[in-house]
């Protein structure tokens, strides 16, 4: 088992995002295209060839990428299924929540899940960890409101917009400003 890992290393940065976004590409040039319905059919299919991609490349499938396929599979499912775009407009807010209840309600069982997702980028105290949990939680469950509200409030147009053009941004810009507290709770290498 550990010769098939060590035959296949984690991506590279550049590949995990072309996986991750390749994706959402495609559901935005399909939505401006041929609609949203059209846009979710290619946004699942795309999906779950970028899994297998990954799986390929790596041997091994990553709780997030599997957990967000799910999420699209079943809403962009209902959402053609039922002819009703809330449900796709919906599943970002899942995902979001799902995400930052399950980091902070990890905390209160000594679970810091967010290890897990950047254990080899950099290591950290433990109060690092916990204060970086805290920090990355409510940060998704930000997104989730901040999804609620324009999915809500403007066009169809608009919420795919600001799914693609704006969302990524966002993220860059967050977690470029933990820099300060991974810097201050980072282990050095002859510290562990």
């Amino acid at each position: 088992m550990s010769d098939v890992i060590a035959a296949h290393p984690p991506l590279s940065p550049g590949k995990r995002l072309a996986l991750d976004l390749g994706p959402l590409l495609l559901f935005f040039a399909a939505f401006e295209m041929a609609g949203i319905y059209v846009a979710t059919g290619v946004f699942m299919v795309a999906i779950l060839i970028a899994l297998g991609v990954g799986y390929w490349l790596e041997r091994r499938l990553g709780v997030m990428p599997l957990f967000t396929a799910f999420l699209v599979l079943v809403f962009g499912g209902l959402t053609i299924y039922l002819k009703n775009d809330t449900f796709i407009k919906m599943k970002p807010t899942v995902l979001y929540a799902l995400f930052g209840f399950t980091l902070i309600g990890g905390l209160k069982f000594n679970r810091l899940f967010i290890k897990y997702i950047f254990t080899q980028a950099f290591d950290l105290t433990e109060e690092g960890w916990r204060k970086l949990t805290w920090r990355w939680g409510l940060f998704f469950l930000f997104l989730a409101v901040l999804n609620e509200i324009v999915w809500r409030s403007f066009s169809t147009e608009v919420w795919v917009n600001f799914k693609v053009w704006a969302v990524l941004p966002i993220f860059v810009v967050f977690a470029l400003a933990q820099t300060p507290l991974v810097q201050k709770y980072e282990l050095r290498r002859d510290e562990n």
